[in-house]
């Protein structure tokens, strides 16, 4: 086959019987660079997405390798790069809101379709330390960039990859939010905005049943709420939801005691579809009529109680775009580690 001194020649088609040949054996970046009349470095970079090639010719090349099951070898690009092609998202096990893990593990997944990278989940438990699973990636060299969430103001995992000089990106901020790539959903002002839907309503005694205190994105929430009722007669309380198994009878009663002790409250506010749904539950319990006798103002991550309640007051976070922000942001940071980190906060808008 002819080439010019580029390397390039003309595409191959690639007939049934050259699909056939390659189940006997296994694909390499020969076989590729040979149906598209390519040198197999061009190959190889264009596999790896390299800017200087062009998305035609990446295109392509990605085509023809799945056509013809090609897979890299891990060892091989592991000896030659130094680089597992591995993005670790680690996930709490414990439940904290409709569909947030798979759409979250979705969006990551897809934005690092067309990449040389591959998605892991590392899940950790509640009774566990949360940076065992960031120090065993980390020590044994299983990925090239992590990503987490549930951040704290000066969370250890943060510190430790900071200090360590390792790619990641954190859905949330920390006090080192400078240093390092982020993507957060503004909840100082969904907190704030959920305060004065609610006093638009006429409500006057709010309840938020926040997050785990510990958790940078509750402190916000309290603040937000905090702001809205500074300079107004509106009376705002707040209790943390429970984290832990049996969460949504735990929440019920911890819900149940407190409106019997303030009958008044008129408004709440919840972060989480799990924790608003335990406010339906209880809210019905004792005879109380949503949308009339009490409001709800809610943060969810797909379109469900404007759907089937929409006496609901609901705030959208877009999960979807955290996580391809995420990926995005991993990324550069693994490949572009002098640029400045990536970082994103969006500002809520209610959906009512």
């Amino acid at each position: 086959m002819s080439k010019s001194k580029s390397g390039v020649g003309p595409p191959k088609i690639i007939g049934i019987d050259e699909k056939l040949a390659f189940k006997s054996g296994r694909p390499t970046l020969k076989s590729i660079a040979e149906i598209c009349g390519l040198a197999v470095p061009t190959v190889s970079r264009a596999l790896s997405g390299a800017s200087d090639i062009g998305q035609s010719t990446r295109d392509r090349v990605r085509q023809v390798a799945d056509e013809i099951g090609y897979i890299p070898n891990r060892a091989g690009v592991r000896l030659r790069t130094g680089k597992t092609n591995v993005i670790s998202l680690i996930l709490p096990t414990e439940i904290d809101g409709l569909n947030y893990s798979s759409r979250i593990i979705a969006s990551i997944a897809g934005a690092l379709r067309n990449s040389p990278y591959h998605l892991i989940v590392t899940p950790f438990f509640p009774d566990e330390d949360p940076i065992k699973p960031v120090k065993y990636i980390v020590e044994t060299e299983l990925a090239d960039a992590i990503i987490i969430n549930q951040i704290q103001p000066e969370d250890p995992r943060v510190k430790y990859l900071l200090e360590r000089n390792f790619p990641f990106a954190t859905h949330g901020r920390t006090m080192w939010s400078e240093q390092h790539p982020y993507f957060d959903f503004d909840n100082f002002e969904f907190a704030r905005h959920a305060t004065e839907l609610l006093a638009k309503r006429g409500r006057k005694s709010l309840l938020l049943i926040s997050p785990p205190l510990s958790q940078n994105y509750s402190q916000n929430m309290i603040a937000g709420m905090q702001s809205a009722t500074k300079e107004t007669d509106l009376f705002s309380d707040y209790f943390e939801e429970p984290t832990q198994n049996g969460t949504s009878k735990r929440l019920n009663n911890q819900l149940i005691e407190y409106l019997k002790r303030n009958p008044g409250t008129d408004g709440i506010i919840t972060s989480t579809t799990v924790s608003a749904v335990g406010a339906i539950s209880t809210i019905s319990a004792l005879g109380r009529q949503l949308g009339k006798d009490i409001d709800l103002c809610t943060k969810e991550v797909a379109p469900f109680f404007r759907q089937i309640r929409p006496e609901i007051l609901t705030i959208t976070e877009d999960v979807t775009e955290a996580g391809s922000f995420l990926a995005r942001a991993a990324l550069t940071a693994i490949d572009h580690p002098e640029e400045p980190p990536l970082q994103m906060l969006v500002t809520p808008e209610d959906t009512t």
